[in-house]
């Protein structure tokens, strides 16, 4: 029997589309009008200071853009329309984020990264042609899920959520697990004065809270014979935290996040997770916004942590501005997106 079309890619491409304008813009800081004609970077020469790694870049992060709105667009169109309007999509964004970065002081606009952008579409659309079937359309993958994963549109926006989770852990400007902080956006001093023994604790409850909360919802998510999942999810979360570390730090302190505060929490919140398991399922979607109340509290009174200060006196986000951007969206909201899909998630057997 044929399974009904998944609203999975669409929620994909939106998703992705929607971080790459934030990434493209950030930091949104000191608007003005240049003075210089909005498109006059369609004619400029070669820019001056390029490397391999931005060419390379603005072409992979265009890449996924045109594969997901292919795997979208292949639901309803055939091969060809499908990737002639990716392309389409990828091309129009690329331009019009060029011609808005006229107005951002910390951004160039340039015809080559319009380029890089444009290509990365079309290597992304092709892909989708030929591999998109394969993950999204009953192949190997798509069938893969359906036998680990929930059906339906509310456990396909898990999925998303699940996603844009392992996202935020590429944050390296976080705590471990450390999402849902709205200071900065809402520029408010933290409520805490630091102690190193106070400052353990507050890292401990946080962790401890966010990864029952992470490992509950892929519970919910997965199969009832997939425990396993959880904690793949979870080890997959440390190991994103890991790189990203060893990305600030030049290859150095990976394993940065591993203070005596973030381990012990995570065993608790390991240890919490299989007591959890046996219970309802309406429960564990009760315990997990608990845990992410509580884990985003926190977040927001904790008080600074002086190491991350202090290694990000000596770090600078470079090549890296357009994702550390879109990663720090991922990492403020990500709470907000969980806590409704807590809310209505209804498992077929509550039904």
């Amino acid at each position: 029997m044929a399974r009904d079309r998944s609203p999975l890619p669409l929620y994909l491409a939106t998703a992705y589309t929607l971080l790459a304008v934030y990434g493209s813009l950030y930091p949104f800081a000191g608007w003005h009008d240049s003075g210089a004609p909005l498109t006059a970077f369609l004619t400029a020469g070669w820019p001056r200071y390029t490397t391999g790694f931005d060419i390379v870049g603005n072409m992979g992060a265009y890449l996924p853009l045109g594969f997901l709105w292919v795997a979208t667009l292949r639901q309803r169109l055939f091969v060809v329309p499908a990737v002639i309007l990716a392309v389409a999509i990828g091309t129009v964004l690329s331009f019009a984020m060029e011609a808005m970065q006229h107005f951002l002081p910390s951004r160039v606009p340039s015809n080559l990264d319009l380029a890089c952008n444009a290509i990365g579409s079309l290597a992304g659309a092709l892909a989708g042609a030929r591999w998109a079937s394969s993950m999204f359309d009953g192949g190997r993958f798509d069938n893969w899920r359906h036998r680990v994963f929930a059906a339906g549109g509310m456990p396909d926006a898990g999925l998303l959520l699940i996603w844009l989770w392992l996202l935020t852990q590429f944050n390296p400007d976080t705590l471990l697990f450390g999402n849902g902080s709205l200071r900065e956006l809402l520029d408010v001093p933290a409520s805490l004065d630091y102690s190193a023994d106070g400052f353990i604790r507050i890292e401990a409850a946080i962790v401890g809270a966010h990864t029952l909360a992470i490992a509950l919802i892929v519970t919910l998510l997965a199969r009832p014979w997939m425990p396993g999942v959880a904690l793949t999810v979870v080890a997959a979360g440390l190991l994103a935290k890991s790189f990203a570390f060893l990305v600030m730090m030049s290859g150095r302190g990976g394993l940065a996040w591993a203070t005596p505060g973030s381990l012990t929490g995570l065993v608790a919140g390991v240890l919490f997770w299989f007591l959890a398991t046996p219970l309802q399922a309406r429960w564990q979607r009760a315990l997990a916004a608990l845990s992410l109340l509580v884990a985003t509290t926190l977040v927001n009174i904790a008080p600074e942590n002086p190491y991350l200060a202090h290694t990000f006196q000596a770090w600078n986000p470079g090549q890296f501005l357009n994702f550390h951007g879109l990663t720090r969206l991922a990492s403020n909201f990500w709470p907000f997106l969980a806590l409704p899909w807590l809310m209505l998630m209804r498992p077929d057997h509550e039904r």
